[in-house]
């Protein structure tokens, strides 16, 4: 089935599946990268706490595209291996 409308439901699914991997990378980080993990979990922090605010304001669509923004920069370091990651459902490993 085809989606082609932003909702409040499909925002809070997304949400759900980027605070998980959230939690799993600030359980998952690399020996070493400590500092690189810090700066990572703080903008996809960030990028969550955004989407938040466009939600309150009725803008679904910055909603959604925080929320994206997000778990992107979640995936990122779990492609340069500052997070110790496997799940192929949650990261692009």
């Amino acid at each position: 089935m085809k989606q082609d409308k932003i909702t409040k439901e499909i925002i809070g699914k997304y949400r759900k599946i980027t605070q998980k991997a959230l939690d799993i990378t600030k359980k998952s980080i690399s020996n070493g990268k400590q500092k690189e993990a810090k700066e990572i979990l703080t903008m996809a922090e960030a990028y969550l706490s955004d989407s938040n605010h466009f939600e309150k304001n009725s803008d679904l669509i910055n909603a959604f595209g925080a929320i994206y923004y997000a778990h992107g920069w979640l995936d990122c370091g779990a492609r340069l291996k500052i997070f110790n990651v496997s799940d192929s459902n949650l990261f692009t490993v």
